[in-house]
């Protein structure tokens, strides 16, 4: 991976530009994120795609890698938020130019199927926030919507969880990588595969079968992703299930992960406040973080800049 070059702090003033790089929105669905994004003293801009629709997604693969690609071209445009996830953002990466990130870095912004840009970012040596899209934003916690601010605008800020289940204590220090589980895993054995070795892993998933879970982390555990991490964060494993409720596979999401890793060396928690819940926090991806787990909660530290 190239040299991190992260993205210049947000300013009263700056370009945001909204952008559906998956499934199609309208631009009422959005007033929400438009509303908080002009409360912060920035200007929106919404992508070409908003209110196109093509079935499920906000028009074709190449029209939508059109679209991203017009923002991480444009000067004015300080940060791209993603309108909202659902499917499609693969269909995206070998469309995109991201030298143009590079040259000039600019925050991508949003989770669950924007993994793929998350980790398209991180090939060329970019931070990107892994937090809450604008499309239901006003249904999320305060804390939820603050986080995203303080990450933006460049805050030192620490997110502290008394309710994340302590699994190993310990403390550590590591570049923060990962994100949607079932997205990380359909990217293996493509360019924008994950090595997450000496990072600092997060994982979150959402309405997946428990056996296509354990599927997907018994292919991370084979591939070795467990076995030299500084750390890992377990997020939001939220509605998952079985095929059939009188044919149970036995275990629980986390029960899997834990099962998975076996005893290890690093810290790790389970139910830490992000992924597909109401309280989802804002995560920088791509730079150094601290984390901290202990038998009275979680803390993971970023430190802006000078982080």
């Amino acid at each position: 991976m190239s040299q991190t070059m992260r993205p210049r702090a947000l300013q009263t003033g700056d370009t945001i530009a909204i952008v559906p790089t998956a499934r199609a929105i309208t631009a009422n669905e959005l007033q929400d994120g438009i509303a908080l994004a002009e409360s912060w003293g920035l200007q929106v801009r919404l992508g070409a795609g908003v209110g196109r629709k093509l079935f499920q997604q906000a028009g074709s693969g190449q029209e939508r890698a059109a679209d991203l690609q017009a923002a991480l071209n444009d000067p004015e445009v300080r940060a791209i938020w993603c309108a909202r996830g659902g499917y499609g953002t693969v269909h995206l990466l070998d469309h995109l130019d991201l030298s143009a990130l590079r040259k000039d870095p600019k925050w991508i912004v949003g989770f669950s199927d924007i993994t793929a840009l998350h980790n398209a970012a991180r090939t060329v040596g970019v931070p990107s926030i892994h937090a809450q899209m604008p499309f239901m934003i006003g249904s999320k916690t305060d804390a939820c919507r603050e986080s995203l601010r303080q990450a933006l605008f460049d805050t030192a800020y620490s997110i502290h969880s008394p309710e994340a289940t302590c699994s190993k204590e310990g403390t550590c220090a590591g570049t923060l990588v990962g994100g949607n589980i079932s997205v990380l895993y359909s990217l293996r054995g493509t360019p924008w595969d994950l090595d997450p070795t000496g990072t600092i892993l997060f994982l979150e998933d959402l309405d997946e079968l428990l056996y296509h879970m354990d599927r997907m982390v018994q292919n991370m555990r084979l591939a070795g992703w467990f076995k030299q991490l500084a750390g890992l964060v377990i997020g939001g494993l939220s509605d998952l299930h079985d095929k059939l409720e009188s044919d149970p596979f036995g275990r629980t999401g986390e029960q899997i992960i834990a099962d998975a890793l076996g005893p290890v060396n690093y810290p790790v928690c389970f139910g830490f406040p992000a992924g597909h819940i109401a309280d989802n926090r804002a995560l920088v991806l791509g730079q150094k973080a601290e984390l901290s787990v202990t038998a009275n909660g979680t803390t993971l530290s970023f430190g802006g800049t000078a982080g």
